[in-house]
C-alpha cells in the first residue's frame, strides 16, 4: 500500500500536475494540505475519474485539507477534536479517515507567523490538542499515522542552515517541545530517504534560488504508531515534482507499507 503526503500549495493551481502525479504513482492514498479552495470547488470529479474518492475540509482561500482514496474512505473525521479557534473558529487544517487497514490524518499545522505572535500561541495549542486526540490511536494495534505539513523542523538537521532561522518560527523549543509531546503519545518519526543529496528536505521557498541551491527545510512529516512503523518498507521524497513549471515549493512524501 502506497500512502504520500503533499502540500500542493492550491489544489486549482496545480490539478494537472497532481492528476498527472496521481496517475503515475500509483499512490493509493494520498493527503493534501493548503487546499485552497472551498469545499464546493474541490475537483471531486476528476479525481473520481481515476478511482480517488474525497474526504475535504476546505471553507476557502486559506489552509484546506483532503484525504484522497482509492482503498475507501469510512470514519471520516473533519476538523481537529477539541481543536483551539483563530480568528472565531476553527479553521480547517486536519481531516481523519480509516483508509482500508489504515487510520490516517492529513493535517496542515499552523505556521506560527513570529515568535510571540498570537498566532504562535494558537500553534503551540493546535498541536497540543492533535497529542490529545490522536491519544488512542497512536497506543493502539491498527496501523495509524499523522501525515502532513507540520510547519515545524524536528532537529537542527531538518533545515538547510540552522544559523540562518535565528528568531524564526518553525526552530523553536518549544515548537519542537510540542513535537517530541506528539511523538511521546506512541509515535515515531518516519523519515524519508532523499532521491538527492544527503538530507531529505521536503520544502523549498520559492524565493532566492532556494531549490537549485537545496536550501529546503524538512517540515512535511510522517508520524506512525509502532504497526504502522513496522510495515514501513520504504520512504522517499519525490524530489522531482518540486522542479520545473507550476510546482509546489513541497515535494511529496512518499511510504510504502507491506500491510
Amino acid at each position: 500500500m502506497r500512502i504520500a503526503t503533499w502540500n500542493v500549495n492550491s489544489i486549482t493551481a496545480r490539478l494537472p500536475r497532481l492528476l498527472a502525479w496521481l496517475e503515475s504513482s500509483g499512490t493509493d492514498v494520498l493527503c493534501v494540505q493548503e487546499t485552497k479552495c472551498a469545499e464546493s470547488a474541490f475537483p471531486y470529479e476528476p479525481l473520481r475519474e481515476l478511482g480517488y474518492e474525497a474526504a475535504v475540509n476546505a471553507t476557502g482561500r486559506w489552509n484546506g485539507v483532503a484525504l484522497l482514496s482509492k482503498a475507501g474512505l469510512t470514519d471520516v473525521t473533519v476538523g481537529l477534536p477539541g481543536g483551539p479557534d483563530y480568528d472565531g473558529g476553527q479553521e480547517p487544517r486536519a481531516i481523519g479517515a480509516t483508509c482500508g487497514p489504515v487510520r490516517l490524518w492529513s493535517v496542515y499545522v499552523p505556521n506560527g507567523r513570529e515568535i510571540g505572535h498570537p498566532h504562535y500561541d494558537y500553534k503551540l495549542r493546535w498541536l497540543e490538542a492533535l497529542r490529545t486526540a490522536v491519544a488512542g490511536d497512536a497506543a493502539g494495534e491498527r496501523p495509524f499515522a499523522i501525515l502532513g505539513d507540520f510547519n515545524v523542523a524536528p532537529t537542527d538537521e531538518d533545515v538547510w542552515d540552522r544559523p540562518a532561522f535565528d528568531g524564526l518560527t518553525h526552530v523553536t523549543d518549544l515548537e519542537r517541545e510540542a513535537l517530541a509531546a506528539l511523538r511521546e503519545s506512541g509515535l515515531s518519526d518516519v523519515v524519508p530517504r532523499p532521491l538527492k543529496y544527503d538530507r531529505p528536505f521536503t520544502y523549498w521557498d520559492y524565493r532566492e534560488l532556494c531549490f537549485p541551491k537545496n536550501r529546503g527545510m524538512r517540515i512535511d512529516l510522517v508520524y506512525g504508531n509502532e504497526t504502522f512503523a513496522k510495515a514501513v518498507g520504504d520512504a522517499y521524497v519525490d524530489r522531482e515534482e518540486r522542479k520545473g513549471k507550476g510546482a509546489s515549493d513541497h515535494a511529496p512524501v512518499v511510504v510504502d507499507l507491506e500491510v
